[in-house]
């Protein structure tokens, strides 16, 4: 599997609550601009429309050396899903608070462009302060159990 650009604020800013893998529906020239890692997630999201999943804001950049077919870099893709996942979808994403967004592109073992979409619910400002103190917190101890570990087992 071959990642080609991940959504890395998405852990951060959001709790994940179920992900999905999902194809793309892409043209032309993008699926090399994808392989060339020309593919930016950053404030892009999923929604579903008359049973369809379209994907919004994922900035693929053109392809260098394509010549006459020219796309948008930034037009709605469809994503491709099965309908069991989609009518499972249409029923929570229509709760409150809850949406879809895109964690990563990459390739499959047969050479497929994936898309693996998360259901998130987004965290609170309090929520992303205390997961810092506990990272920071945990550091520390390493640390700590670091020190004595060197000091009293060497």
């Amino acid at each position: 599997m071959k990642v080609v650009s991940t959504n890395r604020k998405a852990r951060h800013e959001y709790n994940i609550l179920e992900t999905f893998e999902a194809g793309i529906e892409l043209k032309g020239m993008e699926v090399k601009s994808l392989r060339n890692k020309g593919c930016s997630l950053e404030g892009s999201f999923a929604r579903i429309e008359a049973g369809q999943m379209f994907l919004y804001n994922m900035n693929i950049s053109e392809f260098s050396k394509s010549s006459y077919f020219k796309v948008d870099p930034k037009r709605v893709r469809r994503l491709l899903l099965h309908k069991k996942e989609i009518k499972k979808l249409i029923g929570t994403t229509t709760q409150k608070g809850l949406t879809l967004i895109p964690l990563r592109v990459f390739f499959n073992d047969r050479g497929w462009a994936k898309i693996e979409i998360a259901l998130v619910r987004g965290k609170k400002l309090y929520d992303k302060r205390m997961k810092l103190k506990e990272e920071i917190t945990k550091r520390e101890t390493d640390r700590a159990m670091k020190k004595y570990r060197q000091r009293y087992h060497s």
